[in-house]
């Protein structure tokens, strides 16, 4: 498996305004490392630790100790495909989807909110409207327990 074929090019992209929405998991300081096709985020913090952003359940988990940790442990125990999706990302390509600079493969319903992760669940997007309207989504649901009924007002702050 060759990672790059399941990566987001990161030049060129304003991560700081990307991410802006999901500073309230994220720390005062860090560094965007890699992203993956669905945009989720592996973020390098202060004490070299590898921690992914998973933009679709809106959670952050710590997966390295540091970057060789993590590229030692890719290969390893099914995190090829956890982390880089790379079975969600093979059938998307498969089914013609294709991305442009600038876009991931969003979820029509996010995984938060019970969306599956199956190319049928699957629409390609702007990723600043993608990690706007997740963060937003996250941000009004974090502190509900699994199962709670919600209505969502999207693109509205309180």
């Amino acid at each position: 498996m060759d990672v790059m074929d399941y990566l987001i090019d990161l030049e060129g992209k304003d991560w700081e305004e990307l991410l802006v929405g999901w500073r309230f998991l994220l720390p005062e300081s860090f560094n965007v490392w890699l992203v993956n096709r669905v945009g989720d985020v592996f973020a390098v913090f202060e004490d070299d630790s590898v921690h992914m952003l998973n933009v679709g359940r809106g959670t952050i988990e710590r997966v390295a100790d540091n970057c060789e940790d993590f590229v030692n442990r890719l290969d390893r125990d099914n995190h090829a495909n956890t982390w880089m999706r790379a079975t969600l990302v093979n059938r998307c390509m498969k089914a013609g989807l294709r991305l442009g600079d600038g876009q991931c493969y969003g979820f029509k319903l996010p995984p938060m909110l019970g969306g599956a992760c199956d190319v049928e669940n699957i629409v390609i997007m702007d990723l600043q409207k993608h990690y706007s309207l997740l963060s937003d989504l996250c941000e009004q649901t974090v502190e509900l327990p699994d199962g709670t009924k919600v209505s969502l007002a999207i693109g509205k702050k309180p």
